[in-house]
């Protein structure tokens, strides 16, 4: 078996109640920030709020596009330093986040793409990836009445190359590789959006296709999929819950929690995704970025610090810097 990712275990009956406890906290979190952040009125108000158009702009008013750029850059080295240390480290992570929202009457289409890149290479290690990420969510709904909405829901999740982890004086392991895994997700629902900032998203019927574009990774049965097959369709229930929010005139934060239960097997061991952006503004082009990941999934093992296979772990990825980052 070569498939797998680092983290931590935990049995399965204390993973029911983390879900437990990290589903609640989540949306009372945002609950929380929904009724109390003092901007939130401000907000309704500009999204209620109609423009002159610029003449030399051609763009439809239905749209609102716009993105972000985010470059981090961290070196050091070391001569002759009694203190000891590697001779010299390189830290480069990269973010690109896009987003086009469309609204007409009862239409509304929200499309939000995300890469993400990084890697750190120090003189003992070497080079090693530090972050990965596709992730296109296109969600088009239908107002039903004010902020409900019948919905279809579309997400593909992957990454660009090959990763590994490095057990402790034993060679190092392949965990995945471009489209290996990838995640495509096609989901008919409901959702409910109060404002501009907040929304849920449920679905009691969804497909999600699983991908294993790797001959090896498919052969030892990675992800989930049958040994020798590259792709697994799995059927379940879907839930989604994103908010983001401008905490201060400097800081603004954006989080998003997918639930997945797949009927076929194991409907109560619930896939999860949660991802979390802090940013907060140093000067106009410079800013601090924190971010942190939570993954579980019952298909994904786990190799240990001496190369053991074991069984599914609650995975955390945290980074954090300061560098270039540009709104446009």
């Amino acid at each position: 078996m070569i498939f797998v990712f680092p983290a931590f275990i935990i049995s399965k009956n204390l993973f029911m109640k983390i879900s437990y406890v990290i589903v609640v906290s989540f949306l009372f979190i945002s609950g929380n920030l929904f009724a109390q952040d003092p901007s939130m009125k401000q907000l309704q108000s500009d999204a209620n709020k109609t423009f002159k158009k610029d003449p030399a702009d051609t763009t439809s008013g239905k749209w609102k596009t716009g993105g972000l750029y985010n470059l981090n850059l961290n070196q050091g080295a070391l001569k002759n330093w009694a203190a000891g240390g590697d001779k010299s480290s390189l830290s480069v992570a990269t973010l690109l986040a896009l987003h086009a929202y469309y609204k007409n009457g009862k239409h509304q289409w929200d499309n939000s793409l995300e890469f993400a890149y990084g890697f750190i290479n120090t003189t003992s290690l070497g080079s090693r990836k530090a972050d990965d990420r596709i992730d296109l969510v296109s969600k088009y709904g239908y107002a039903l009445h004010k902020q409900w909405f019948l919905s279809a829901l579309f997400n593909l999740r992957s990454q660009f190359s090959k990763g590994y982890t490095y057990p402790s004086n034993n060679p190092k392991v392949l965990t995945s590789d471009f489209f290996a895994p990838a995640y495509i997700l096609l989901s008919p629902g409901i959702s409910y959006q109060p404002c501009e900032n907040f929304s849920i998203f449920l679905s009691p019927v969804t497909a999600r296709w699983v991908i294993v574009n790797n001959d090896s990774l498919s052969a030892a049965g990675a992800y989930g999929v049958d040994p020798g097959k590259k792709s697994k369709l799995e059927v379940g229930a879907f839930a989604s819950a994103s908010y983001k929010t401008n905490l201060s005139k400097t800081a603004s934060f954006q989080g998003r929690l997918d639930l997945f239960s797949n009927y076929q097997h194991d409907p109560l061991n619930i896939d999860i995704y949660w991802t979390n952006m802090l940013l907060v503004k140093v000067t106009k082009i410079i800013t601090m970025n924190l971010n942190l990941d939570l993954v579980y999934d019952n298909d994904i093992k786990t190799v240990k610090s001496d190369g053991n296979i074991v069984g599914a772990s609650l995975q955390l990825k945290e980074l954090m810097g300061i560098g270039l980052a540009v709104k446009f």
